[in-house]
């Protein structure tokens, strides 16, 4: 089966062919970091122009990369949500319309589902294993049980991993996206040089909050700027950085205790980050729980992944009608 995959959640326009549900042909994105970068954060009009502009040359574009023509595609996935509704009805008229034109079946994709099962773009992992989902706008942990089989354990009270970080990025004057940035400056920084709180939740042993620390980094800025004497503003990055890795850590391991599973998948975009990837395989290591972790283009959103939920979900014999609408607020 050939499937193009269309992504338009948020703030970039991507496009993919997948073969047989796990063959990458073409994978393509077509960021707006340069667009939003000034705001320091989204700006969803813009976004959803940007959107406009560009969908058709990259969907176009993977076509060609991938050597095949629209006649040749057995079906078509998009992501219907979650997200912002102006970008997310951008990619779902242009599939409508491919879909209508050349009579091929077309299929709506939760954004959410595509990042738990991202994976598989790179190799086969037993089912179940449990999936921590850190990005920009999610973060949440599932027990994935099979493909479309889903479990909720916990997820963010406040702010997501990523939107942490790109709040405090551009507190320190550092640019967007955050996670990024944040990421370079504070692997020359010292984790231990600033003890930030890191949340416990009285209630939900698998939930997170990040607005606490992130409150902490504006007092701490605005009572000594980039950092104490001594204290660089690589080390203020990096001690951020280490309050939300072990955040993160803590739940997971938690619930794979918890839950008898002996697999981490991690997924998002915050999956990329090297100290998160670091610290949780070595942990994870010694309870003698797997970790599978996404190639850094596999976490950040892309189309390959929604190619893949859309090859599953075809294969299944499940076809979408031209009256589906996107879903900002779709859950799991």
């Amino acid at each position: 089966m050939l499937v193009l995959g269309v992504e338009t959640s948020c703030d970039d326009t991507a496009a993919a062919v997948l073969l047989s549900g796990r063959k990458v042909l073409a994978n393509l994105v077509s960021s707006q970091d340069r667009i939003h970068g000034p705001y320091g954060g989204v700006v969803p009009e813009l976004a959803s122009r940007q959107h406009i502009r560009h969908v058709l040359p990259i969907v176009d574009a993977a076509l060609e990369r991938a050597g095949v023509a629209l006649q040749d595609l057995d079906g078509i996935a998009v992501t219907r949500g979650p997200g912002l509704v102006g970008s997310l009805l951008v990619g779902l008229s242009v599939v409508k319309g491919i879909s209508f034109r050349w009579g091929i079946p077309y299929v709506g994709v939760n954004h959410l589902e595509a990042h738990l099962v991202a994976i598989f773009l790179e190799r086969e992992v037993p089912f179940p294993y449990i999936a921590l989902l850190a990005s920009g706008g999610h973060t949440l942990l599932c027990l994935v049980k099979g493909f479309g089989d889903y479990l909720y354990l916990g997820g963010t009270k406040d702010d997501a991993a990523g939107e942490a970080y790109d709040k405090v990025a551009k507190m320190m004057g550092m640019g967007y996206p955050g996670g990024r940035v944040i990421d370079e400056m504070a692997r020359s920084g010292n984790p231990k040089a600033i003890r930030f709180p890191r949340s416990r939740m009285k209630r939900g042993r698998y939930d997170f909050s990040f607005s606490g620390l992130k409150t902490a980094v504006w007092h701490y800025l605005k009572t000594y700027g980039d950092g104490q004497p001594g204290i660089t503003k690589a080390d203020v990055a990096a001690s951020f950085q280490e309050a939300v890795v072990d955040m993160l850590i803590a739940p997971t391991l938690r619930a794979a205790r918890d839950l008898g599973v002996g697999r981490i998948v991690l997924a998002g975009g915050v999956a990329a980050n090297s100290r998160l990837r670091g610290r949780l395989g070595n942990k994870a290591e010694e309870e003698g729980i797997e970790t599978h972790f996404p190639a850094p283009a596999f976490c950040t959103d892309n189309a390959a992944m929604i190619a893949l939920c859309g090859h599953y979900w075809l294969t299944q014999g499940r076809r979408d009608d031209y009256r589906l609408n996107a879903d900002a607020d779709l859950t799991l």
